[in-house]
């Protein structure tokens, strides 16, 4: 890897996603790194520390929010900025508590992904009314908040949510549609 070039790991587990931000990010000259599990990341954390990473919010049902303490643990002055498509108040205030710096709702433009790189402004992108959310939206983020405060410990998890344990996993395993306005 080139050393004049910053380091960015993104992890994501969309494999088409995440090809295609990491060649764009690339030719705007970062030194770019992938990973599309937690394992792979930390990994990669280990090998060579990161200044900046790009986090995706749903890593194939686990929630992302659990990577961050782990990430900073490994890489403590990396700039941490969470991508998803389900974006909410109550998640991006739950990343920034975590210690993310930025958060952005998908689909985020490559401007807006630089800028919060190389940005120390905290700046909570716009995002859509809760009041218009839809009841799965809804649940899937009351089910994100209670996983992330169990760290990832599904059957805890489920036992806080008073849900069967397999019940959850089915919903985690479920790729969440468009919400309907």
């Amino acid at each position: 890897m080139d050393s004049d070039k910053r380091q960015l790991l993104i992890i994501d587990d969309d494999e088409t996603y995440r090809g295609v931000l990491a060649r764009s990010l690339e030719r705007k000259g970062f030194a770019v790194q992938t990973a599309a599990t937690s394992p792979e990341a930390l990994e990669h954390c280990r090998e060579q520390i990161p200044e900046c990473i790009l986090l995706d919010l749903n890593l194939s049902g686990q929630s992302g929010l659990n990577l961050i303490r782990p990430l900073l643990e490994l890489s403590p002055d990396a700039r941490i900025v969470i991508l998803t498509g389900y974006a909410s108040i109550q998640t991006a205030v739950g990343a920034l508590k975590l210690g993310a710096s930025h958060y952005l709702p998908k689909p985020a433009n490559l401007v807006d992904i630089i800028k919060v790189l190389s940005s120390d402004d905290i700046d909570i992108p716009e995002i859509q009314d809760e009041s218009r959310m839809s009841i799965r939206h809804l649940e899937w983020e009351y089910i994100q908040r209670v996983l992330a405060e169990n760290e990832g410990n599904i059957a805890a998890t489920a036992r806080a949510l008073k849900m069967h344990r397999r019940t959850l996993q089915r919903k985690l395993a479920k790729k969440r549609g468009p919400d309907p306005a």
